[in-house]
């Protein structure tokens, strides 16, 4: 529906980038089926449009952190299998994952004890997560051959295969990846089943994570998991431009202070320009003076604090900026792995930490 006012804040979302870079994890991993992280609202792109254009695209699966935002998929008539990577926490939601033909990650005893409840002919679709150093969810490696021996005595269960998860895959020189994929694969050693193994940055950087499923979450929307690189160093393509604009134009002469704190002062004459953006919409409180935004494609430095409802910058290098011109906070020409940066944090945190004040847009 098209609104009958422009929105302070958009972020524009290019399904045909999200089409290309599922394509680019084809050419890497071209032997492990997919399935795609899409959990948090699809870190902040819109689950629905994303999973839709994804289908379309043919991922083989689809993973979501629980059984509510899988609902919200199957609500929207989307088939691809669907995996709850955190399992279901009630016998309640796991009567509802199987109505809703969801794959269940089993990850501890508990859960285990909780789905032997349900009628022994209940066609259970499951993985098993084993912790292979992460010590965050799965079952010990050692417990992998007990599992096994649990599978054969429930047949009616549907097996898809085991997981696991990698703490340090984005970092090339550290020798944890390595003993984890060992480790996993050496429990695994005489045992059936497909594997998966890579996270986005383990996909990229560890080639011997790409086994049978692969996993990619960040890097289909664009964006490195690897600290050195951006998207595009990578063959992908940005999926969100997050753009807002000028609402006023000030004149400051020197000595003359700008926002909370007064921590900008003028040491010249300069002309500064009010952003309707600030951290109510996502923009990280502690996005410093100095960080870029694009005016007319131009870099123009933010001064002073980011508040709530907006931001300060310098205008210095555009003369000829005007009220309304478009202010562009990342996407094209301006990596959100920089933005992340400047910010202290991760391209994660600021496509996830949008709010609902900013207007979803997809092309």
């Amino acid at each position: 529906m098209s609104l009958p006012y422009v929105p302070r804040v958009t972020a524009t979302v290019d399904l045909s980038a999200i089409r290309h870079n599922l394509a680019r994890v084809r050419e890497i991993a071209p032997q492990s089926q997919v399935m795609a992280a899409i959990k948090a609202d699809a870190y902040g792109h819109g689950a629905v449009p994303v999973a839709r254009a994804l289908a379309a695209a043919g991922v083989d699966a689809l993973a979501v952190a629980c059984l509510e935002e899988a609902l919200v998929l199957r609500d929207a008539a989307i088939a691809t299998p669907i995996a709850l990577l955190e399992g279901v926490l009630s016998l309640a939601e796991a009567r509802l994952a199987v109505s809703q033909d969801l794959q269940i990650v089993v990850h501890a005893p508990w859960q285990l004890q909780l789905l032997q409840q349900l009628p022994p002919q209940t066609p259970l679709q499951l993985w098993f997560k084993l912790d292979s150093g992460m010590h965050r969810l799965g079952f010990p490696v050692s417990a992998a051959a007990a599992l096994f021996e649990m599978l054969k005595a429930n047949p009616a269960w549907q097996f898809h295969g085991w997981i696991t998860h990698l703490a340090c895959a984005d970092e090339a020189d550290n020798p944890m990846t390595s003993v984890q994929i060992s480790a996993f694969e050496t429990a695994l050693k005489n045992l059936a089943g497909p594997r998966s193994i890579a996270n986005s940055a383990g996909l990229l950087a560890w080639p011997q994570a790409r086994v049978d499923w692969v996993r990619p979450g960040l890097m289909l929307y664009g964006a490195s998991p690897l600290p050195d690189k951006t998207g595009s160093d990578l063959g992908l393509r940005p999926a969100m431009r997050v753009e807002s604009r000028l609402i006023a134009i000030q004149d400051l002469a020197a000595g003359e202070s700008v926002g909370y704190g007064a921590t900008f002062r003028a040491t010249e004459p300069m002309r500064i320009g009010v952003v309707a953006v600030g951290y109510a919409d996502g923009i990280h409180r502690m996005l410093p003076s100095g960080a870029p935004v694009l005016v007319d494609g131009v870099r123009v430095p933010v001064i002073g604090r980011v508040s709530m409802d907006m931001i300060s910058i310098d205008l210095g290098a555009l003369p000829q900026a005007q009220i309304n011109d478009a202010v562009r906070l990342w996407g094209e020409g301006l990596p959100v792995e920089e933005v992340a940066k400047w910010a202290g944090t991760l391209a994660y945190e600021l496509f996830c930490g949008l709010t609902n004040r900013v207007h979803l847009l997809h092309s």
